[in-house]
């Protein structure tokens, strides 16, 4: 539940709007990769930098997930 005032967000739907602008840019990433390949004449330099960029969002993602999931004990 939201308690703050109006256009305030709370650090809990700030987590979940960083994750869908993350997941986004993990999607271009993993598109702009995929068509570089597939050109064949891509610079292997560039599509390292855009291999590490999406492995480093997708550990950022795996850090907003592990934050909104409550953990659960057994």
């Amino acid at each position: 539940m939201n308690m703050h005032g109006p256009g305030q967000m709370d650090h809990e739907e700030v987590l979940r709007v960083e994750l869908a602008v993350l997941k986004r840019e993990h999607r271009d990433l993993d598109e702009a990769i995929h068509v570089m390949e597939l050109a064949g004449r891509s610079d292997a330099l560039t599509l390292r930098r855009l291999k590490k960029q999406k492995l480093s969002l997708k550990d950022r993602i795996a850090r907003i997930e592990d934050e909104l999931t409550p953990d659960i004990i057994a």
